[in-house]
């Protein structure tokens, strides 16, 4: 299953069922899982821990090390998940000893041509990353998050949960769970409806958030005014939570 072309370290370590196209060059300290497939002319280089039932297209390029002027060879990491499909010329660097020393992907995420994924960032599961999104150093995507093509997403920024971005967006603040951004600079476009609909919230759980989302965005209030009524709210369905969680642990300021 792995083409006579392709050049594989003798350190790699490669499951039994994995498929190698040609031309693709495959670095030491490199783990691949079963199931997975690596398409012609990509590159994976290591340390990387690649899960199960992953596909990466041609031209990608894997766990090199990271854009960092501060980097100087230090031993550091990339995890990626499983069934993750990794489209055309995707970058995705290891991690830095400024952070953690590890970037990671989680599972089941749709990263389509062109995106990156620069050193640190986490990146939870069930993520899009629509053509040419990227991420600078030390992002934080969460689960069901969307990014619309060419979104470009400042470092250090978190990306909350089922959130979505329109293409070209200029993201340089946090985006709270289930808010909709478009712009340069972005701005709230108000709830992500249409995702909630898809992941069957239901009707209590998006009317609770119509509420936090008049609360955040729409009562001229302060953050730490609008974190405090938010507690006054009917959270029986348990999605306000996830929002005075993320308010809680923002540190650049939302996007409003």
């Amino acid at each position: 299953m792995i083409d006579p072309r392709a050049v594989i370290d003798p350190a790699a370590k490669l499951a039994a069922d994995i498929e190698v196209g040609p031309f693709a060059v495959i670095g030491p300290d490199v783990v691949v899982g079963a199931g997975t497939w690596i398409g012609p002319h990509t590159v994976i280089n290591g340390p990387a821990r690649i899960g199960r039932e992953n596909r990466i297209y041609q031209f990608s390029s894997i766990g090199d090390a990271p854009q960092d002027k501060k980097y100087t060879g230090e031993p550091t990491l990339l995890e990626v998940g499983d069934r993750n499909v990794i489209r055309e010329f995707v970058t995705i660097n290891r991690g830095t000893t400024q952070d953690a020393g590890v970037t990671r992907v989680g599972n089941d995420n749709w990263i389509m041509a062109y995106a990156h994924i620069a050193h640190d960032c986490q990146v939870g599961s069930h993520t899009v990353f629509s053509n040419n999104a990227s991420l600078a150093g030390h992002v934080v995507v969460d689960d069901y998050a969307i990014l619309g093509g060419f979104t470009l997403v400042h470092q250090y920024c978190y990306i909350g949960s089922y959130s979505f971005s329109s293409f070209g967006s200029v993201i340089s603040k946090d985006v709270p769970p289930f808010v909709m951004v478009a712009g340069n600079p972005a701005h709230e476009q108000g709830l992500n409806t249409e995702g909630m609909r898809r992941h069957k919230f239901s009707e209590a759980s998006r009317n609770v958030l119509r509420q936090a989302y008049r609360i955040i965005y729409r009562s001229n209030l302060s953050l730490q005014e609008a974190q405090e009524r938010l507690q006054g709210l009917d959270d029986s369905s348990g999605v306000v939570v996830r929002l005075t969680d993320f308010l809680a642990r923002q540190k650049r300021g939302i996007v409003r």
